[in-house]
Protein backbone atom coordinates (compact mmCIF):
# COMPACT_ATOMS: atom_id res chain seq x y z
CA UNK A 1 0.00 0.00 0.00
CA UNK A 2 1.19 3.51 -0.86
CA UNK A 3 0.08 6.13 1.65
CA UNK A 4 -0.07 9.91 1.24
CA UNK A 5 0.02 12.03 4.40
CA UNK A 6 -0.57 15.76 4.03
CA UNK A 7 0.54 17.92 6.93
CA UNK A 8 3.26 15.32 7.46
CA UNK A 9 5.46 17.56 9.62
CA UNK A 10 2.69 18.52 12.02
CA UNK A 11 2.03 16.87 15.36
CA UNK A 12 -0.36 14.18 14.12
CA UNK A 13 1.37 13.81 10.76
CA UNK A 14 4.79 13.23 12.26
CA UNK A 15 3.55 10.57 14.66
CA UNK A 16 1.54 8.85 11.93
CA UNK A 17 4.38 8.91 9.40
CA UNK A 18 6.86 7.41 11.84
CA UNK A 19 4.49 4.52 12.58
CA UNK A 20 3.80 3.98 8.88
CA UNK A 21 7.56 3.80 8.33
CA UNK A 22 7.82 1.25 11.13
CA UNK A 23 5.25 -0.86 9.28
CA UNK A 24 7.02 -0.31 5.97
CA UNK A 25 10.35 -1.40 7.47
CA UNK A 26 8.94 -4.48 9.22
CA UNK A 27 9.43 -3.05 12.73
CA UNK A 28 5.76 -2.99 13.77
CA UNK A 29 4.76 -6.64 13.52
CA UNK A 30 1.66 -6.27 15.69
CA UNK A 31 -0.22 -5.04 12.62
CA UNK A 32 -0.06 -8.55 11.16
CA UNK A 33 -0.08 -8.77 7.39
CA UNK A 34 -0.54 -5.02 6.81
CA UNK A 35 1.95 -3.88 4.20
CA UNK A 36 3.11 -0.31 3.52
CA UNK A 37 5.32 0.10 0.47
CA UNK A 38 5.74 3.87 0.38
CA UNK A 39 4.97 6.83 2.64
CA UNK A 40 4.48 10.07 0.71
CA UNK A 41 5.03 13.02 3.06
CA UNK A 42 3.49 16.27 1.86
CA UNK A 43 3.89 19.49 3.84
CA UNK A 44 4.24 23.23 3.45
CA UNK A 45 7.64 22.94 1.77
CA UNK A 46 6.46 20.38 -0.77
CA UNK A 47 5.71 21.41 -4.36
CA UNK A 48 2.57 21.28 -6.45
CA UNK A 49 4.38 18.71 -8.57
CA UNK A 50 4.93 16.57 -5.48
CA UNK A 51 1.21 16.64 -4.71
CA UNK A 52 0.38 15.73 -8.31
CA UNK A 53 2.75 12.77 -8.27
CA UNK A 54 1.62 11.53 -4.87
CA UNK A 55 -2.09 11.77 -5.76
CA UNK A 56 -1.54 9.76 -8.91
CA UNK A 57 0.00 6.88 -6.98
CA UNK A 58 -1.58 6.79 -3.50
CA UNK A 59 -3.75 3.91 -2.29
CA UNK A 60 -4.88 5.83 0.80
CA UNK A 61 -4.79 9.53 1.72
CA UNK A 62 -4.62 11.06 5.20
CA UNK A 63 -5.38 14.77 4.93
CA UNK A 64 -3.94 16.30 8.10
CA UNK A 65 -2.95 19.64 6.57
CA UNK A 66 -4.63 22.68 8.05
CA UNK A 67 -4.31 26.03 9.78
CA UNK A 68 -4.72 26.33 13.55
CA UNK A 69 -3.30 29.71 14.52
CA UNK A 70 -3.35 32.13 11.55
CA UNK A 71 -2.47 35.81 11.80
CA UNK A 72 -5.72 36.62 10.02
CA UNK A 73 -8.89 34.61 10.68
CA UNK A 74 -9.64 34.61 6.94
CA UNK A 75 -6.71 32.19 6.62
CA UNK A 76 -8.79 29.53 8.36
CA UNK A 77 -10.97 29.10 5.27
CA UNK A 78 -8.04 29.38 2.87
CA UNK A 79 -5.88 26.89 4.75
CA UNK A 80 -8.50 24.36 5.82
CA UNK A 81 -11.04 24.51 3.00
CA UNK A 82 -8.76 25.74 0.22
CA UNK A 83 -6.13 23.04 0.43
CA UNK A 84 -8.74 20.29 0.88
CA UNK A 85 -10.32 21.44 -2.38
CA UNK A 86 -6.93 21.35 -4.13
CA UNK A 87 -6.23 17.87 -2.83
CA UNK A 88 -9.56 16.45 -3.97
CA UNK A 89 -9.28 18.15 -7.37
CA UNK A 90 -5.88 16.55 -7.85
CA UNK A 91 -7.25 13.10 -7.01
CA UNK A 92 -10.05 13.73 -9.51
CA UNK A 93 -7.54 14.68 -12.18
CA UNK A 94 -5.92 11.27 -11.82
CA UNK A 95 -9.22 9.43 -11.50
CA UNK A 96 -7.88 8.12 -8.18
CA UNK A 97 -10.83 6.96 -6.06
CA UNK A 98 -8.80 5.68 -3.11
CA UNK A 99 -10.13 6.21 0.42
CA UNK A 100 -9.48 9.66 1.89
CA UNK A 101 -9.40 10.65 5.54
CA UNK A 102 -10.01 14.19 6.80
CA UNK A 103 -8.86 15.48 10.17
CA UNK A 104 -11.64 17.77 11.34
CA UNK A 105 -12.35 19.11 14.80
CA UNK A 106 -15.07 18.88 17.40
CA UNK A 107 -15.38 22.63 16.81
CA UNK A 108 -17.03 21.79 13.47
CA UNK A 109 -20.20 20.97 15.43
CA UNK A 110 -20.59 24.78 15.84
CA UNK A 111 -22.31 24.12 19.15
CA UNK A 112 -21.93 25.68 22.58
CA UNK A 113 -18.69 27.59 22.96
CA UNK A 114 -17.80 26.66 19.36
CA UNK A 115 -20.87 28.38 17.85
CA UNK A 116 -18.99 31.47 16.66
CA UNK A 117 -15.73 29.75 15.78
CA UNK A 118 -14.18 30.75 12.44
CA UNK A 119 -11.94 27.72 12.81
CA UNK A 120 -15.00 25.52 13.33
CA UNK A 121 -16.75 27.01 10.29
CA UNK A 122 -13.70 26.28 8.12
CA UNK A 123 -13.59 22.71 9.39
CA UNK A 124 -17.32 22.26 8.79
CA UNK A 125 -16.91 23.51 5.22
CA UNK A 126 -14.07 21.02 4.73
CA UNK A 127 -16.30 18.21 5.98
CA UNK A 128 -19.06 19.06 3.53
CA UNK A 129 -16.54 19.26 0.72
CA UNK A 130 -15.34 15.74 1.49
CA UNK A 131 -18.85 14.34 1.80
CA UNK A 132 -19.76 15.87 -1.57
CA UNK A 133 -16.62 14.35 -3.07
CA UNK A 134 -17.55 10.92 -1.71
CA UNK A 135 -21.07 11.12 -3.16
CA UNK A 136 -19.72 12.30 -6.52
CA UNK A 137 -16.89 9.80 -6.96
CA UNK A 138 -17.93 6.83 -4.83
CA UNK A 139 -14.66 7.13 -2.88
CA UNK A 140 -14.74 6.14 0.77
CA UNK A 141 -14.56 9.27 2.93
CA UNK A 142 -13.54 9.11 6.59
CA UNK A 143 -14.09 12.31 8.57
CA UNK A 144 -12.68 12.42 12.11
CA UNK A 145 -13.58 15.20 14.52
CA UNK A 146 -10.64 15.38 16.90
CA UNK A 147 -11.06 16.50 20.52
CA UNK A 148 -8.04 17.90 22.40
CA UNK A 149 -4.93 15.93 21.45
CA UNK A 150 -1.78 15.26 23.48
CA UNK A 151 1.43 13.28 23.25
CA UNK A 152 5.08 13.51 22.26
CA UNK A 153 6.20 16.10 19.68
CA UNK A 154 3.20 18.38 20.21
CA UNK A 155 4.12 22.06 19.99
CA UNK A 156 3.79 23.95 23.32
CA UNK A 157 2.24 27.40 23.60
CA UNK A 158 0.26 26.74 20.43
CA UNK A 159 -3.04 24.86 20.60
CA UNK A 160 -2.56 22.13 23.22
CA UNK A 161 -2.85 22.86 26.93
CA UNK A 162 -1.18 19.52 27.76
CA UNK A 163 1.85 20.38 25.60
CA UNK A 164 2.12 23.80 27.24
CA UNK A 165 1.77 22.45 30.77
CA UNK A 166 4.30 19.64 30.17
CA UNK A 167 6.82 21.99 28.57
CA UNK A 168 6.52 24.61 31.29
CA UNK A 169 6.68 22.09 34.14
CA UNK A 170 9.77 20.46 32.60
CA UNK A 171 11.42 23.88 32.24
CA UNK A 172 10.38 25.12 35.71
CA UNK A 173 8.20 27.79 34.12
CA UNK A 174 4.87 28.92 35.58
CA UNK A 175 1.54 27.67 34.30
CA UNK A 176 -1.81 29.41 34.45
CA UNK A 177 -5.04 27.67 35.45
CA UNK A 178 -8.09 29.91 35.60
CA UNK A 179 -10.51 27.20 36.73
CA UNK A 180 -9.08 23.86 37.90
CA UNK A 181 -12.56 22.30 37.59
CA UNK A 182 -12.64 22.83 33.81
CA UNK A 183 -13.00 19.43 32.17
CA UNK A 184 -11.37 18.48 28.87
CA UNK A 185 -11.91 15.53 26.56
CA UNK A 186 -8.43 14.30 25.64
CA UNK A 187 -7.18 11.91 22.98
CA UNK A 188 -3.66 10.44 23.16
CA UNK A 189 -1.65 10.49 19.97
CA UNK A 190 -0.76 6.77 20.01
CA UNK A 191 -4.44 5.87 20.38
CA UNK A 192 -5.27 8.16 17.47
CA UNK A 193 -2.53 6.72 15.27
CA UNK A 194 -3.73 3.18 16.02
CA UNK A 195 -7.28 4.18 15.03
CA UNK A 196 -6.05 5.83 11.83
CA UNK A 197 -4.14 2.72 10.82
CA UNK A 198 -7.23 0.62 11.52
CA UNK A 199 -9.13 3.00 9.24
CA UNK A 200 -6.51 2.43 6.56
CA UNK A 201 -7.15 -1.31 6.95
CA UNK A 202 -10.87 -0.77 6.37
CA UNK A 203 -11.84 -1.02 10.05
CA UNK A 204 -12.66 2.50 11.24
CA UNK A 205 -14.96 3.17 14.19
CA UNK A 206 -17.95 4.97 12.69
CA UNK A 207 -20.42 7.21 14.47
CA UNK A 208 -23.02 9.93 14.27
CA UNK A 209 -23.12 12.91 16.61
CA UNK A 210 -25.56 13.75 19.35
CA UNK A 211 -24.47 17.32 19.90
CA UNK A 212 -20.81 17.10 20.88
CA UNK A 213 -20.96 13.40 21.68
CA UNK A 214 -20.09 10.67 19.14
CA UNK A 215 -22.61 7.81 19.10
CA UNK A 216 -21.27 4.57 17.69
CA UNK A 217 -23.03 3.53 14.50
CA UNK A 218 -21.69 1.04 11.91
CA UNK A 219 -23.13 3.19 9.10
CA UNK A 220 -22.39 6.57 10.69
CA UNK A 221 -21.30 9.52 8.57
CA UNK A 222 -18.34 10.29 10.83
CA UNK A 223 -15.47 8.34 12.37
CA UNK A 224 -14.05 8.58 15.88
CA UNK A 225 -11.45 7.13 18.21
CA UNK A 226 -13.25 5.28 21.03
CA UNK A 227 -10.46 5.79 23.59
CA UNK A 228 -10.60 9.28 25.11
CA UNK A 229 -10.33 10.68 28.64
CA UNK A 230 -12.33 13.32 30.49
CA UNK A 231 -10.00 15.01 32.95
CA UNK A 232 -10.05 18.34 34.78
CA UNK A 233 -7.25 20.90 34.58
CA UNK A 234 -6.72 20.46 38.32
CA UNK A 235 -6.22 16.70 37.94
CA UNK A 236 -3.73 17.27 35.11
CA UNK A 237 -1.68 19.75 37.14
CA UNK A 238 -1.71 17.47 40.20
CA UNK A 239 -0.28 14.57 38.18
CA UNK A 240 2.33 16.75 36.47
CA UNK A 241 3.51 18.11 39.82
CA UNK A 242 4.04 14.56 41.06
CA UNK A 243 5.92 13.62 37.88
CA UNK A 244 8.11 16.70 38.22
CA UNK A 245 8.89 15.91 41.87
CA UNK A 246 9.86 12.27 41.24
CA UNK A 247 13.66 12.85 41.34
CA UNK A 248 13.15 14.20 44.88
CA UNK A 249 10.43 11.89 46.20
CA UNK A 250 11.27 8.78 44.10
CA UNK A 251 7.49 8.24 44.16
CA UNK A 252 5.94 6.93 40.96
CA UNK A 253 2.17 7.54 41.02
CA UNK A 254 -0.23 4.77 40.12
CA UNK A 255 -0.10 4.40 36.34
CA UNK A 256 -2.24 1.39 35.38
CA UNK A 257 -2.16 0.04 31.84
CA UNK A 258 -4.30 2.15 29.55
CA UNK A 259 -4.72 4.94 32.09
CA UNK A 260 -4.58 8.66 31.35
CA UNK A 261 -1.84 9.00 33.99
CA UNK A 262 0.42 6.54 32.16
CA UNK A 263 0.02 8.39 28.86
CA UNK A 264 0.47 11.79 30.49
CA UNK A 265 3.69 10.58 32.17
CA UNK A 266 5.10 9.50 28.79
CA UNK A 267 4.11 12.86 27.35
CA UNK A 268 5.71 14.81 30.19
CA UNK A 269 8.98 12.89 29.87
CA UNK A 270 9.18 13.74 26.16
CA UNK A 271 9.51 17.44 27.12
CA UNK A 272 12.34 17.03 29.63
CA UNK A 273 15.52 18.95 28.76
CA UNK A 274 18.61 16.77 28.59
CA UNK A 275 19.97 17.97 31.94
CA UNK A 276 16.80 16.78 33.70
CA UNK A 277 16.80 13.31 32.15
CA UNK A 278 19.48 12.41 34.72
CA UNK A 279 19.30 12.95 38.47
CA UNK A 280 21.27 11.98 41.57
CA UNK A 281 20.15 9.34 44.05
CA UNK A 282 20.94 9.40 47.75
CA UNK A 283 23.52 6.70 48.54
CA UNK A 284 23.74 5.62 52.18
CA UNK A 285 27.36 4.48 52.22
CA UNK A 286 29.72 3.18 54.92
CA UNK A 287 32.67 0.79 55.17
CA UNK A 288 30.37 -2.17 54.41
CA UNK A 289 29.14 -0.78 51.07
CA UNK A 290 26.02 1.23 50.25
CA UNK A 291 22.24 1.13 50.11
CA UNK A 292 20.30 3.31 47.64
CA UNK A 293 16.56 3.65 47.13
CA UNK A 294 15.66 3.73 43.42
CA UNK A 295 11.88 4.11 43.21
CA UNK A 296 8.91 4.20 45.55
CA UNK A 297 5.27 3.48 44.72
CA UNK A 298 2.04 4.23 46.60
CA UNK A 299 0.74 0.64 46.41
CA UNK A 300 3.50 -1.79 45.46
CA UNK A 301 6.47 -1.01 47.66
CA UNK A 302 9.92 0.16 46.70
CA UNK A 303 13.06 -0.93 44.85
CA UNK A 304 16.62 -0.42 46.09
CA UNK A 305 20.19 -1.32 45.19
CA UNK A 306 22.46 -2.83 47.82
CA UNK A 307 26.23 -3.01 47.36
CA UNK A 308 28.26 -5.16 49.78
CA UNK A 309 32.04 -5.08 50.04
CA UNK A 310 33.97 -8.41 49.93
CA UNK A 311 33.27 -10.66 52.93
CA UNK A 312 30.50 -8.41 54.30
CA UNK A 313 27.27 -9.76 55.79
CA UNK A 314 24.15 -7.58 55.65
CA UNK A 315 20.63 -8.05 56.98
CA UNK A 316 20.36 -10.09 60.15
CA UNK A 317 16.75 -9.06 60.81
CA UNK A 318 13.20 -10.30 60.30
CA UNK A 319 9.68 -8.99 59.61
CA UNK A 320 6.17 -9.89 60.73
CA UNK A 321 4.37 -9.07 57.46
CA UNK A 322 6.83 -7.27 55.23
CA UNK A 323 8.47 -9.40 52.58
CA UNK A 324 11.21 -8.80 50.07
CA UNK A 325 12.88 -10.16 46.95
CA UNK A 326 16.68 -10.27 46.68
CA UNK A 327 18.14 -10.48 43.16
CA UNK A 328 21.92 -10.67 42.92
CA UNK A 329 22.99 -9.11 39.60
CA UNK A 330 26.77 -9.01 40.18
CA UNK A 331 29.00 -11.08 42.41
CA UNK A 332 28.65 -14.29 44.44
CA UNK A 333 26.51 -14.52 47.57
CA UNK A 334 25.03 -16.77 50.19
CA UNK A 335 21.51 -15.92 51.38
CA UNK A 336 20.47 -17.49 54.68
CA UNK A 337 17.02 -17.56 56.30
CA UNK A 338 16.05 -19.05 59.67
CA UNK A 339 12.51 -19.42 60.98
CA UNK A 340 12.13 -17.43 64.18
CA UNK A 341 12.02 -19.60 67.33
CA UNK A 342 13.58 -22.60 65.57
CA UNK A 343 16.88 -23.88 64.22
CA UNK A 344 15.30 -24.37 60.81
CA UNK A 345 17.83 -22.88 58.36
CA UNK A 346 17.55 -22.55 54.59
CA UNK A 347 20.38 -21.38 52.36
CA UNK A 348 20.69 -20.22 48.72
CA UNK A 349 24.01 -19.72 46.93
CA UNK A 350 23.43 -17.24 44.11
CA UNK A 351 25.45 -15.19 41.64
CA UNK A 352 25.15 -12.65 38.88
CA UNK A 353 26.14 -15.33 36.38
CA UNK A 354 22.74 -16.99 36.85
CA UNK A 355 20.28 -14.38 38.02
CA UNK A 356 17.59 -15.67 40.39
CA UNK A 357 15.03 -14.07 42.69
CA UNK A 358 14.86 -15.16 46.34
CA UNK A 359 11.93 -14.47 48.70
CA UNK A 360 12.74 -13.13 52.16
CA UNK A 361 9.98 -14.94 54.04
CA UNK A 362 7.90 -13.25 56.76
CA UNK A 363 8.81 -14.65 60.17
CA UNK A 364 12.33 -15.66 59.03
CA UNK A 365 15.43 -13.73 60.00
CA UNK A 366 17.66 -13.36 56.96
CA UNK A 367 20.99 -12.11 55.69
CA UNK A 368 23.09 -11.88 52.56
CA UNK A 369 26.82 -12.65 52.62
CA UNK A 370 29.32 -11.57 49.97
CA UNK A 371 31.36 -14.75 49.37
CA UNK A 372 33.96 -13.00 47.22
CA UNK A 373 37.27 -11.84 48.65
CA UNK A 374 37.83 -9.27 45.91
CA UNK A 375 34.54 -8.34 44.19
CA UNK A 376 31.64 -6.15 45.30
CA UNK A 377 28.23 -7.81 45.53
CA UNK A 378 25.38 -5.93 43.83
CA UNK A 379 21.82 -6.88 44.80
CA UNK A 380 18.49 -5.49 43.63
CA UNK A 381 16.07 -5.49 46.56
CA UNK A 382 12.31 -5.10 46.31
CA UNK A 383 10.13 -4.65 49.40
CA UNK A 384 6.36 -5.02 49.22
CA UNK A 385 5.77 -1.86 51.24
CA UNK A 386 7.39 1.52 51.78
CA UNK A 387 9.62 1.86 54.80
CA UNK A 388 7.68 3.50 57.61
CA UNK A 389 9.98 4.74 60.42
CA UNK A 390 7.01 4.82 62.80
CA UNK A 391 6.16 1.18 62.05
CA UNK A 392 9.30 -0.35 60.55
CA UNK A 393 8.33 -4.02 61.07
CA UNK A 394 12.05 -4.81 61.25
CA UNK A 395 13.63 -6.67 64.19
CA UNK A 396 17.35 -7.39 64.59
CA UNK A 397 18.30 -11.04 65.05
CA UNK A 398 21.24 -13.02 63.73
CA UNK A 399 20.55 -15.91 61.41
CA UNK A 400 23.05 -18.16 63.17
CA UNK A 401 21.15 -19.32 66.31
CA UNK A 402 22.61 -18.19 69.63
CA UNK A 403 23.65 -21.04 71.91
Amino acid sequence: MKVLVTGAKGFVGRNLCEELKNIRDGKARHYGDLSVDKVYEYDINSTREDLDRYCSDADFVFNLAGVNRPKDEREFMEGNFGFASTLLDTLRDHNNHCPVMLSSSIQATLMGRYAESDYGRSKKAGEELFFDYGRETGSEVLVYRFPNLFGKWCRPNYNSVIATFCHNMAQDLPIQVNDPKTELELLYIDDLVSEMIEAMRGRPHRCDYDGLTPVASPKGCYCYCPVTYRVTLGEIVDLLERFRDLPRTLMIPSIPEGSFAKKLFSTYLSYLPREKAIYDLSMNADQRGSFTELIRTPTTGQVSINISKPGITKGEHWHHSKWELFIVVKGHALIQERKIGTDELIEYEVSGDHIQSVYMLPGYTHNIINLSETEDLVTVMWANELFNPDLPDTFAETVEPKN
